[in-house]
């Protein structure tokens, strides 16, 4: 089996409608995320190399249009919260690598809504933006491959 960096990657194994596990969708986001889906207040930070960086709301909601279950997140020094995702008791973070080696504590996290974190236009926009690239990409039957 290939190695990931993400949180949660060795018992991702929930399947989506299409058979699809999020390890299958960490590889077809890695190709759709761009400065464009980042959070404007990261963009600075955001590289090809770094490329999961302000992505993980969006991320996160769009695994949950996916696979159902819940988004939780993390409290971060900011203020702000890095979101991740819990489905049929498997627990996983498609964009954790953008924190290095920093070890987050995914226990006895909030949950977090679409209506609260949507209320922000530009967040709404980017999501819907990387959900499009996304479902054309599935459209032309580019999973898996």
């Amino acid at each position: 089996m290939k190695t990931y960096r993400f949180y949660g990657w060795e018992k991702a194994d929930v399947k989506d409608e299409r058979g699809l596990t999020p390890r299958d969708y960490y590889d077809l986001l890695s190709e759709l995320w761009c400065a464009e889906t980042c959070a404007p207040r990261m963009r600075e930070k955001w590289t090809p190399e770094n490329k999961t960086c302000g992505q993980c709301s969006i991320t996160a909601f769009l695994m949950q249009d996916l696979f159902g279950g819940k988004v939780y997140g993390i409290r971060r020094p900011d203020g702000n919260f890095h979101c991740f995702n819990a489905v049929e008791g498997c627990t996983f973070d498609l964009t954790s690598e953008q924190f290095g080696d920093e070890v987050l504590d995914y226990n006895d996290c909030p949950e977090q809504f679409r209506e609260v974190h949507f209320a922000k236009e530009e967040k709404k926009q980017r999501y819907e933006y990387l959900r499009d690239k996304l479902m054309k990409k599935l459209a032309h039957g580019e999973a898996g491959e």
